[in-house]
């Protein structure tokens, strides 16, 4: 995440929030199930067989807390600062790139952090074993909207946790779902003043205040001449990138209103208007170079499905979306055709439910695609009478729900409207319950993976000391379960070198550090890393494969695997898969 005013103004509206929660975000295991942790109240009571009263944390030494580990005082105020830990289980939510706040008030700091998902239900500052005794105060989670770089939204739990000292390690214990305790360490460091990061002159000196690298030297005059000219247009540089960077960041919206397609033209007007050196400055709390930058393919091979001329029965095919041009004509692309060869009596039309997406590839490419409302209007306006709605989600998850809530609200306008399976089926009640598309889909990109790999067979893999990793997105909706039935297809199946993961780390065990444990414990040296997404999007490309740290393609190779592979293909390109769409499409079709 760019270190950015308008990221800094959310920051200090958020550490504002929790200097009022001071003591309260405290509770002992009988106040806990009040604030909506009744599983993590049952666990504590069963730990300690009673109620008892609070006591001080596990921590020592919190009233020195204001000094680093080299013994430098820190001022009262707000602070933004890195939250380091020993865990890829537990980690800041990727939309705060490692960061916190750092809030520093009569002596004492506290630092709010913003977790991946809602499985973290409790913290303890100390032992997990002292965590579990008679009176130990629990840290109780607030919770916050955050919204990836691909647009998806998510509830997520917050924590202010107390921080006894900077740049030394402290315990901190967690509580899951599972009623379980770890323990963990961890570090806050580098912190940076909130206003000093506002304050910045620029873009340039906001991104060094924010690692640590900016310096309080007074700049020197330039001298006359040429070198002044010099300076003079380094700062014209700045100014015309961060002008795109804010045109960028109003179009990085959910919400679509009549002044977007201007907004989108605008931006993509003044980003060609910039020198290359330019490009390379554009900064913003979205923006980046890569946003109009990155070449992600020819998105001319594309259809976007938007025509009118519907007829009277439509077949909408409705996706989250990707700006990754060669996936969305691939995968997403592929269903669509799919199903009209299928149907040929029914138009097929296509809608996103990703804004941001869909403003990305209009001021990018010049491409228009449709949103849900925008696609049901179009359906009315050309007369349909019968409609099926036929989403490319994965599971009954948060956004099959939003879908169908948005669809309820135009029922009215036609004779039927029906909503097809996504693509996993029914959820199913617990872990081991699995159906025939869940075996479909394991069968068809393990076969795919496979046969990509350069090998004859599972088998063949196996022997060679090969396992496949498929990433899925995971979420704190119920339909989490979806991802622990998929790992428990894979071993009905016999695949004992296949192993399912999900960015988010929901459910638990579905973790990257999970799965590389698992993946470790069974013996295998080499890894294939494949998305269990419809597309390869930013998460098969970044959080996936990227070069970052927290990638996948990192963490594995920073564990030890002998050998780690990428394969970067959704599996809406898969002819199997696309069958299950065109399987689930007629049975509303037929009825």
């Amino acid at each position: 995440m760019k270190k950015t005013i308008a990221l800094l103004m959310a920051l200090m509206l958020t550490a504002t929030a929790a200097v009022g929660c001071g003591g309260g975000s405290t509770q002992t295991p009988a106040d806990a199930g009040a604030a909506d942790t009744g599983a993590t109240a049952q666990a504590q009571a069963g730990a300690t067989g009673e109620e008892g009263q609070p006591e001080q944390t596990g921590q020592e030494g919190s009233e020195a807390g204001t000094e680093t580990g080299t013994g430098a005082p820190i001022a009262d105020g707000m602070y933004q600062a890195d939250f380091n830990t020993d865990s890829s289980m537990f980690h800041v939510n990727e939309t705060k790139d490692g960061k916190g706040v750092l809030i520093v008030s009569e002596g004492k700091m506290t630092i709010h952090v913003v977790m991946p998902s809602k499985n973290i239900l409790n913290l303890y500052c100390g032992t997990a074993e002292d965590a579990q005794k008679e009176g130990a105060e629990l840290l109780q989670p607030l919770t916050e909207e955050v919204t990836y770089s691909d647009g998806t939204r998510e509830e997520v739990n917050t924590f202010d946790i107390p921080v006894p000292y900077l740049d030394k390690e402290f315990d901190v214990a967690l509580i899951g779902e599972k009623g379980k305790w770890y323990d963990h360490k961890v570090s806050v460091s580098n912190p940076v003043s909130l206003d000093e990061l506002i304050t910045a002159d620029s873009p340039e000196e906001a991104a060094a205040a924010a690692t640590g690298d900016a310096t309080t030297e007074p700049k020197a005059d330039a001298p006359e001449g040429k070198d002044a000219g010099a300076s003079s247009a380094s700062e014209e540089d700045l100014k015309a990138a961060q002008a795109v960077a804010e045109k960028i960041d109003a179009i990085y919206v959910q919400q679509w209103t009549e002044e977007t397609d201007q907004m989108c033209a605008e931006a993509k007007e003044a980003w060609d208007a910039l020198t290359d050196e330019q490009k390379a400055l554009v900064e913003g709390e979205f923006a980046d170079p890569d946003y109009f930058g990155a070449d992600t393919g020819d998105a001319s091979a594309d259809d976007p499905r938007s025509g009118n001329d519907i007829g009277e029965k439509e077949l909408l095919v409705v996706s989250f979306g990707t700006s990754f041009n060669n996936s969305r004509a691939a995968d997403i692309g592929g269903i669509e055709k799919a199903l009209q060869e299928a149907y040929p009596d029914w138009s097929v039309r296509r809608a996103f439910t990703s804004q941001i997406i869909i403003n990305h590839i209009q001021a990018r490419d010049g491409e228009k695609i449709d949103n849900v409302e925008q696609a049901l209007e179009r359906a009315a306006a050309n007369g349909v009478k019968q409609l099926i709605i036929q989403p490319t989600h994965l599971m009954h998850g948060s956004e099959y729900d939003e879908l169908a809530k948005a669809v309820s609200s135009f029922s009215e306008m036609f004779e039927s409207v029906k909503i097809a399976e996504p693509l996993l089926g029914q959820v199913g009640a617990d872990a081991s319950e699995v159906n025939a598309d869940k075996e479909t889909v394991a069968k068809a990109i393990t076969e795919t993976a496979v046969s990509e790999a350069g090998f004859d067979s599972l088998e063949a893999a196996e022997q060679d000391k090969t396992a496949f990793v498929f990433m899925g997105h995971g979420t704190s909706h119920a339909a989490k379960v979806t991802y622990s039935q998929m790992q428990a297809q894979m071993e009905q199946l016999g695949y004992g070198n296949v192993f399912i993961g999900t960015v988010e780390g929901e459910p638990e065990e579905t973790a990257c550090e999970a799965v590389i444990e698992k993946v470790k414990a069974a013996g295998y040296t080499k890894i294939v890393l494949r998305p269990l997404m419809v597309v390869a999007g930013d998460h098969a490309n970044n959080d996936m494969a990227g070069e970052d740290a927290d990638s996948w393609l990192s963490m594995f190779k920073a564990a030890g695997f002998e050998k780690v592979d990428t394969q970067i293909a959704g599996m809406g390109s898969i002819a199997a898969v696309q069958k299950i769409y065109v399987e689930h499409s007629g049975e509303v079709v037929n009825e």
